[in-house]
């Protein structure tokens, strides 16, 4: 697995956001359809531990994994 942590990115002056948003626009899905299938599909970790709920609010210091890659949530 790689361990290298992609961020930071900026989101504006939001404190949180849908981990279904926060894929799209991190560009690790190409659409709304594939982050739902994605993240249903158990393949998509938050901070470490499987998360299956599409409008779980990510924040700050969050690590996002899929397909293999670290992507740290920070703006």
């Amino acid at each position: 697995m790689n361990e290298e942590i992609r961020g930071p990115r900026e989101y504006g002056d939001q404190d949180s956001m849908d981990l279904q948003d926060f894929l799209k626009i991190e560009g690790l899905v190409e659409t709304g359809g594939e982050a739902k299938f994605r993240i249903q599909g158990g393949e998509v970790r938050l901070n470490g531990e499987v998360e299956t709920r599409r409008r779980r609010k990510v924040k700050r210091g969050d690590v996002v994994e899929i397909y293999g890659e670290r992507v740290e949530v920070n703006w």
